[in-house]
């Protein structure tokens, strides 16, 4: 009788802490994506000649195909790593191994955006790239609150 009482009490606890993600996603406003401040500063603050705009919008149409790659692997892992959870009730080998894959593909993914970061800074002349740079610093260190 004990052990059916750990594992309804562990079972509820997850459903509410999966409800709670759920609900703060739906109800709490998303936080501003640097991906969305660094495009505006590129598109509306730099202004790129024709070229560089030709020579962005191919960089941002190649970097979009793979982002999108990276981002269903990511779902894939997910529904993997929630099927080792219901298989093993636990932090166990399955688990610890879809965490892994998980985290790989998200480190991928911020690899491969590093790159198209400074693929994008490489179209810049030397006064762009300064409000570029300022830009991405500021994406990586402010507080989305």
């Amino acid at each position: 009788m004990r052990a059916r009482q750990f594992f309804l009490i562990g079972l509820i606890a997850f459903a509410a802490a999966v409800t709670g993600v759920l609900v703060g996603r739906y109800f709490l406003p998303a936080p501003p994506q640097p991906a969305a401040e660094l495009h505006a500063v590129l598109h509306e603050q730099l202004s790129l000649d024709a070229d560089q705009e030709q020579r962005l919008e191919a960089l941002e149409a190649s970097f979009a195909v793979r982002r999108r790659a990276l981002e269903l692997e990511m779902r894939a892992e997910n529904a993997r790593l929630a099927d080792a959870i219901a298989a093993e009730h636990g932090n166990g080998p399955r688990v610890a191994a879809a965490v892994d894959a998980s985290h790989r593909t998200m480190g991928q993914l911020q690899k491969e955006t590093l790159a198209h970061i400074f693929a994008m800074r490489a179209l810049l002349k030397p006064e762009q790239a300064a409000k570029f740079d300022a830009a991405v610093t500021r994406a990586l260190t402010e507080d989305p609150q």
